[in-house]
């Protein structure tokens, strides 16, 4: 349990790094292929890894609804389409030379049929989508803070409007559940569905 509850925190500061070592990445110029390139995508897989932990937690908190249950595949969905897009970038990343090549390689990928509608333009936002209807619920069921959907949807917001923004983008999410990280032990779920 307690390192789920470490998830919540660690989740989002994997993609507030991420984040911050892209912008390192692109201040010499050549972000893409390079050490830096995998380290931000390394670290922003671990993150979505981890994230798995974080939407098991939420749904534990949350009466065992339609709703719920479509948030929590909605979301799994969201951190599906993202790691496969990721691993692919680690990849391209490995076999090519320059970001020309890296560009070619993960052309050829998106190039097959459905992966770039599922893994670029409709999978990844799907996690927020998904994140934003459990935090509601969330607020309902008298778990998280009135604010937490707001920083939610305020996070995703700021990435679409500039990339340079990810650092930040994390850090909303780490404010928005930060309040069930931070909850004493022992204090007892408003709900019987905790383990569910």
């Amino acid at each position: 349990m307690e390192f789920t509850r470490a998830s919540l925190i660690a989740a989002p500061l994997c993609f507030a790094a991420y984040g911050v070592i892209r912008l390192i990445g692109k201040m010499d110029g050549q972000y893409g292929p390079g050490v830096d390139w995998q380290a931000a995508h390394l670290v922003n897989l671990a993150g979505l890894a981890l994230f798995v932990l974080v939407v098991r937690h939420l749904r534990g908190k949350l009466p065992g609804t339609r709703g719920r249950d479509i948030a929590v595949v909605v979301t799994l969905a969201g951190v599906a389409a993202t790691v496969v897009q990721f691993v692919v970038d680690v990849v391209a990343g490995l076999l090519a030379s320059d970001k020309a090549e890296m560009n070619a390689i993960t052309g050829q990928f998106a190039s097959i049929p459905g992966a770039r509608l599922v893994c670029y333009v409709v999978g990844p936002p799907l996690l927020y989508v998904g994140l934003l209807a459990l935090a509601v619920l969330l607020v309902r069921a008298r778990e998280l803070p009135w604010w937490s959907p707001v920083l939610v949807l305020a996070g995703p917001a700021l990435a679409i409007v500039s990339l340079d923004l990810l650092p930040v983008s994390g850090l909303c999410l780490l404010a928005a559940l930060a309040p069930l990280a931070v909850r004493q032990e022992g204090t007892l779920p408003t709900n019987d569905n905790s383990l569910g």
